[in-house]
């Protein structure tokens, strides 16, 4: 077996390919003209753009898809029946593709992700096959080796900022290959390729593979325990983020998280810091800060020299944090503060988060990927802001949450519960189990009833249908709602804006009608 990822030209075959960690790497190695399969369950715009760009996808993961490397010979590549509509609205093929591949001869190198356990069938034919096997983070760790690497890692903030990176590289014409866990418009999906040296990834730190990265600069946005299914306490998740900080060349990091200031206390290679409070003496600092419905606007200082203003579309103080590390990075490379400023200012944030979904009859859905407690919190303090302007229309904020494992649950159950104290109105679901198992000791009533401890209008509701129809019935003008979970709560977003344009609409033919 290899004990290193090759990407001198033999193939790659993914196993689970349309995960959204898993399909950036794909995207970035077909980009390079190299041989990569995968395997998936359904078609959606992620893997459509997979298979546009040259990657071969298997629909189902079974050890039959591993034959197709053991010969020379043009295999013919066959799809699953389908007979559904993803939830993308991509229509499903209907009856398998005749798609022809000439596979090299050679066994490919196995990429696997956390999601991929040792039973499943595809897995297990890689390991008889004698195939060399992968975890995605390995890969990731061999691309930043051998570019001039930019790794985001903390526990909240990762994919905004990495992506506020990438985009300020992109326009400022360093031409970055970017790597992130989110899709962005800028470059219509979770990857880009560049020609330059440059490459910014997210690293993540959930199941420790973040040990792994050696990057040139290495930022650190705060550190939390968040995944106490890998984690036993905090003290674990500070040594994983101590063996990352050791392997970075320079390193950027937050300390208003009093962990991030404690561990770079301990360090001795080059530290830039950043901080809100100009108390701290981080070298990035702001003060003359404005937090609006529409943006931020803060005036930055850099080791006690004023660099000028910041204007940001994103809300909110960690949005503004997330800015400084860009600010940061960007003047570790020799931008000057105005290609900065200019970068970030058309910078409109990458997909789930604060991520507006639609807009009918007065009302305004958003979809955010937040299932902390404390990025609950700092969502909807952005969102509370949007009410509080007097030049917006919305009047009460409408917090839609969908637990995310039952660990999560139960080791922050009292941090969620007083999570949602800017929220008029929480409406909680059954916990979403990520493949945990349910030990039966943890629920989403249980959730919903301590919430309602701490705040007057809890309503919880099983299924997702019945979040859907509480929905249909309660909504009113005026309400911004925020859907937040990292599962699939966010399914039920377009049946909501399609019924609420209905109702709009008839509310006008109505009004129309009687005059």
């Amino acid at each position: 077996m290899l004990n290193s990822v090759d990407f001198s030209g033999r193939p790659f075959h993914f196993i689970g390919v349309g995960g959204i960690g898993m399909s950036a790497l794909a995207y970035v190695l077909t980009k390079r003209k190299i041989p990569v399969f995968g395997s998936d369950l359904c078609l959606n715009h992620i893997t459509q753009r997979l298979q546009d760009n040259g990657v071969h996808i298997f629909w189902s993961q079974d050890a039959a898809n591993l034959s197709a490397f053991q010969t020379r010979s043009t295999v013919k590549l066959a799809a699953a029946e389908f007979d559904r509509t993803d939830v993308d609205g991509i229509p499903l093929p209907t009856s398998p593709p005749s798609d022809s591949l000439d596979t090299p001869g050679l066994l490919p190198q196995v990429i696997c992700s956390t999601a991929i356990n040792s039973s499943n069938a595809e897995y297990q034919a890689a390991l008889e096959l004698g195939c060399p096997i992968f975890h995605r983070s390995d890969v990731l760790a061999a691309l930043i080796r051998e570019t001039d690497g930019i790794a985001v890692a903390g526990t909240h903030g990762k994919t905004t900022t990495s992506s506020m990176i990438g985009y300020l590289l992109l326009q400022a014409g360093l031409d970055p290959t970017i790597v992130v866990g989110g899709e962005v418009s800028a470059w219509e999906g979770n990857a880009r390729v560049g020609q330059s040296t440059y490459l910014v990834a997210e690293a993540d730190e959930s199941d420790g593979s973040l040990v792994k990265f050696s990057p040139k600069i290495g930022v650190i946005t705060n550190i939390e325990l968040d995944h106490p299914d890998h984690y036993a306490s905090l003290s674990d998740v500070i040594h994983t983020f101590r063996t990352f900080a050791g392997q970075c060349e320079t390193l950027v990091g937050c300390i208003d998280s009093p962990e991030v200031k404690q561990l770079f206390s301990t360090l001795t290679q080059p530290l830039t810091t950043y901080s809100l409070s100009q108390t701290l003496g981080a070298d990035y600092s702001v003060d003359r800060v404005k937090y609006g419905a529409t943006g931020t606007v803060a005036r930055v200082w850099e080791r006690g020299v004023e660099l000028g203003e910041l204007h940001l579309h994103l809300l909110g103080t960690h949005n503004l944090s997330n800015a400084l590390a860009a600010v940061a990075v960007g003047r570790l490379l020799g931008l000057e503060f105005s290609q900065i400023a200019d970068g970030l200012a058309g910078f409109s944030g990458a997909r789930r988060r604060f991520e507006q979904r639609g807009e009918a009859n007065q009302i305004r859905f958003v979809d955010d990927y937040a299932h902390h407690p404390s990025e609950i919190q700092v969502t909807l303090a952005a969102a509370k802001l949007q009410v509080e302007d007097a030049s917006t229309p919305y009047q009460r904020v409408v917090a839609v949450f969908q637990p995310h494992r039952y660990s999560r649950t139960a080791t922050f159950m009292e941090e969620f519960a007083q999570s949602f104290g800017d929220a008029n109105l929480v409406i909680t679901t059954e916990i979403y189990s990520a493949g945990e198992p349910n030990s039966g000791q943890t629920s989403g009533q249980q959730l919903a009833d301590v919430i309602a401890q701490h705040h007057s209008q809890v309503v919880f509701q099983s299924t997702l249908p019945e979040v859907a129809a509480y929905l249909m019935e309660t909504l009113m003008p005026g309400d911004l709602v925020l859907f937040l979970g990292a599962g699939n709560l966010n399914r039920i977003i377009p049946d909501l804006v399609a019924f609420y344009q209905q109702a709009e609409q008839s509310r006008s033919e109505l009004y129309c009608g009687s005059t």
